[in-house]
């Protein structure tokens, strides 16, 4: 395992880049400063970028020199008052980009919550008629020395006697 990354990974995501950002935020939020506020809505919409970018780069670059140090010193370059580096990222490419896409990126989540709801409906149909045929399945194996059951299934079909 690799400590020495795992260990910046911890202190640069969670401490730096997650708890210091989540009490300012709070802050911001419980004294309604709407500048800090602000500051910090952006600083969390880039951070979420870079989260998604991390997972990615993670994969495919944890073997460069310094990868984990560097890491860290962005996600504190992002958070610094001085350097504004979430404002910076935010303003002049995040901004623009949603701004241009927002339409389709509103639509795009539209679509997925419908296509969502379908699916999570479909999924409860089969699971209902799996767990019927499961359970009338099992009535039958265990009935299945029954005499009386015999004769029932001579008339008529599992099916039809209990309406499944």
């Amino acid at each position: 395992a690799n400590w020495w990354g795992i260990s910046h990974v911890l202190v640069g995501n969670l401490v730096f880049g997650t708890l210091y950002p989540a009490y300012y935020s709070y802050k911001a939020v419980r004294t309604k400063n709407v500048k800090e506020y602000v500051r910090w809505m952006m600083y969390w919409i880039v951070f979420a970028l870079y989260t998604v970018l991390e997972t990615i780069t993670d994969l495919s670059m944890a073997w460069f020199p310094l990868y984990y140090e560097l890491k860290v010193a962005f996600v504190i370059w992002l958070l610094s008052p001085y350097t504004r580096g979430a404002s910076l990222i935010y303003r002049k490419f995040l901004h623009p980009l949603l701004a241009s896409r927002e339409r389709e990126i509103d639509d795009y989540i539209v679509q997925a919550k419908e296509r969502s709801y379908e699916t999570m409906v479909s999924f409860g149909r089969q699971g209902l008629s799996i767990a019927a045929t499961a359970a009338v399945s099992a009535a039958v194996k265990v009935l299945d020395g029954d005499p009386l059951l015999q004769i029932t299934q001579f008339h008529c079909s599992v099916a039809q006697c209990w309406g499944v």
